[in-house]
C-alpha cells in the first residue's frame, strides 16, 4: 500500500513501507547513494509525520525484506514474542516513542524495557529511532540495562568497558605486546583484548591466540581475548585445542549480505555452541563477539527489500541485531564510521548513526558498544569523536574501542585512544568492569572512587611485557 502526507498544501506519496522508512530517515550519504533518501527536508518531515502515525502491528504484517527469500526476516517473524508485545501492541510508532520517554523516568525503567524487548522487532525499533531527537535516543538508552559476562561483566550501570585493540601491520608479537602494555597501564581491556589479524592465516591466528592467553595467565588478568578471524577459522581453532575465548564474526541484516561474509545463521549457532563447549568463562558463558555497521548490506549490493526497493541502511543495520540477539553475545558493536563517507559523510552523520545504533541495539536487549571512529577521507575529526564518546557515556554504552594514539596503523582508520577512555570514565564517574577493577586495584592503579591512577612501570609486574619475546 502507499502512504500520503500533506504539509503546507503539498502532498507527498510514499510507495509502501520500505519507501516510507527510507524517506523518514535523517539524511545520510549511504541512502542517497542507494537512491532511496528523501529529496528534501520537507519530504523527510512528511515521511516522519506519516511514520509516527503508523501502527506497530504493520511491521508484523508487511515485512521489509520478503519472508520467503530471507532467513533474517524468517528469524524476526518466527521468534517474535506476542505475549511481550501485547502491552504495546495498540501503539503507533509515535506512541512507542512516547512510551520510551515516559518509561525512561520511571523508577523501574530497566525492567519495563526488558519486559517488552522480546516483543519488539528490529523494524519497529528502527522506525521509532527515526523520529527521535538525539536527546531522546540518549535518554531512552540510558534507562535500559543489558549485561553479559565471560571473565568480566559487561554493561552494568555506572560502568563502561573498553576493547583494547593492539593491531599491528605484520602481527609482530613485540608490537602487539607493547600496545597491550600501553592499554593495560591506562585501565583498558576489560571488554576484550582483541586483535584484527593482518591475514586470516590459521597459523597466525593460533600464534596470536596463544600470545594473548599467555599474557592473561602470566599476569592473572580477568579478561577475555579474541583474534578477529573468520568464524570458520575460529571453529577450526577450537577443534585443534587452541585457547579460544571469544568467537568473532561480522554480521549484517539480510541473508544475502551475510552470505557475502561467508556465513549464515546455522554457522553462527554452531560457532556459539563450539565456544561454549570449552567452558573457559568464569563468571558467565556469553562469548560471541559480533560487529556490524551501517552500509554493510549496501556495500555488498545486498540491500534490496520487498518489491525490489532499496531498504535504508539504518533499518538493515538494526535487522542485524536480531541475528545477534539469538546468540546471547558478550559484545556487539557497530563500527560506526569505518566503511567511509560514502555511507556516513561527516561528523554529524556519524554521531547521529552512533546514537541510533546504540539505542536500537540496547533496546533490543544487546550489550551494545560502539567503535567511535572515522576514515581519513571523511569530513570528520577527533572533536566529533569526543562528542560521540561523551554522548555514548551518558547513554550507558557497554563498551568502546581504544587503540594506541587513536590511530589504527593496521586498519588505517581513526578511533579512540586509551586516554579517551580515561577521560570519559573520569568525567562521567564511570568505572571499569568490576572484576577488572579489582585486578587493577591489586596493582595499585585504582583509587577508592574507581579512578585509574598512574603507576611506576619500573616496579609494576607488567614491566615484563616490555621484554622482547
Amino acid at each position: 500500500m502507499s502512504y500520503t502526507q500533506t504539509i503546507s498544501g503539498t502532498t507527498y506519496t510514499f510507495d509502501g513501507l520500505v519507501d516510507l522508512l527510507a524517506k523518514a530517515t535523517p539524511r545520510r550519504s549511504g541512502d542517497e547513494l542507494a537512491g532511496c533518501a528523501a529529496e528534501s527536508d520537507a519530504e523527510r518531515a512528511a515521511a516522519a509525520w506519516q511514520l509516527a502515525d503508523l501502527p506497530l502491528t504493520t511491521f508484523l504484517e508487511d515485512p521489509v525484506v520478503p519472508y520467503e527469500t530471507d532467513e533474517v526476516t524468517r528469524l524476526i517473524i518466527d521468534t517474535h514474542d506476542r505475549r511481550a508485545f501485547q502491552p504495546i501492541a495498540h501503539l503507533t510508532v509515535g506512541g512507542l516513542r512516547d512510551w520510551f520517554l515516559e518509561t525512561a523516568v520511571h523508577e523501574n525503567s530497566a525492567a519495563r524495557i526488558a519486559a517488552v524487548a522480546p516483543g519488539l522487532t528490529p523494524e519497529m525499533v528502527a522506525a521509532v529511532s527515526k523520529i527521535m531527537r538525539n536527546q531522546d535516543l540518549i535518554l531512552a538508552a540510558s534507562a535500559a540495562t543489558v549485561s553479559a559476562a565471560f571473565r568480566t561483566t559487561i554493561g552494568l550501570p555506572g560502568h563502561i568497558s573498553t576493547r583494547l585493540q593492539p593491531n599491528h601491520p605484520t602481527d609482530d608479537p613485540r608490537g602487539i605486546a607493547a600496545a597491550t602494555l600501553d592499554g593495560l597501564l591506562m585501565g583498558c581491556g576489560d571488554a576484550v583484548i582483541g586483535i584484527n589479524p593482518a591475514t586470516d592465516s590459521p597459523h597466525a591466528t593460533a600464534d596470536l591466540l596463544r600470545l594473548l592467553d599467555d599474557i592473561r595467565q602470566r599476569f592473572a588478568i580477568p579478561m577475555q581475548s579474541c583474534v578477529l578471524s573468520h568464524v570458520t577459522t575460529t571453529i577450526d581453532m577450537i577443534d585443534q585445542g587452541i585457547p579460544v575465548d571469544l568467537v568473532f564474526q561480522s554480521i549484517a541484516g539480510t541473508e544475502s549480505a551475510n552470505s557475502s561474509f561467508g556465513i549464515d545463521i546455522s554457522i553462527l549457532r554452531e560457532a556459539n555452541e563450539a565456544g561454549r563447549s570449552l567452558h573457559r568463562g568464569t563468571v558467565g558463558d556469553n562469548l560471541m563477539y559480533l560487529e556490524t555497521g551501517q552500509g554493510s548490506a549496501l556495500s555488498a549490493n545486498a540491500h534490496l527489500g520487498t518489491g525490489g526497493k532499496p531498504v535504508d541502511q539504518q533499518t538493515l543495520e538494526v535487522r542485524a541485531y536480531a541475528v545477534a540477539r539469538i546468540l546471547e553475545p558478550l559484545l556487539v558493536n557497530t563500527v560506526v564510521g569505518f566503511i567511509g563517507p560514502e555511507y556516513l559523510y561527516d561528523g554529524k552523520q556519524i554521531i547521529r548513526a552512533g546514537l541510533e545504533d546504540h539505542f536500537c541495539g540496547k533496546i533490543l536487549g544487546l550489550p551494545m558498544g560502539v567503535d567511535v571512529c572515522y576514515t581519513n577521507h571523511a569530513e570528520a575529526d577527533q572533536d566529533d569523536m569526543d562528542t560521540l564518546l561523551t554522548l555514548l557515556g551518558v547513554a550507558g554504552a557497554a563498551f568502546v574501542i581504544a587503540v594506541p594514539g587513536a590511530d589504527d596503523v593496521m586498519l588505517g582508520y581513526q578511533s579512540l585512544s586509551f586516554h579517551d577512555a580515561l577521560y570519559v570514565r573520569r568525567t562521567l564517574g564511570l568505572r571499569p568492569a568490576p572484576e577488572f577493577e579489582t585486578w587493577l586495584a591489586g596493582l595499585g592503579m585504582v583509587d577508592p572512587e574507581g579512578r585509574i591512577m598512574p603507576v611506576d612501570l619500573d616496579t609494576s609486574p607488567l614491566r615484563s611485557l616490555t621484554v622482547a619475546r
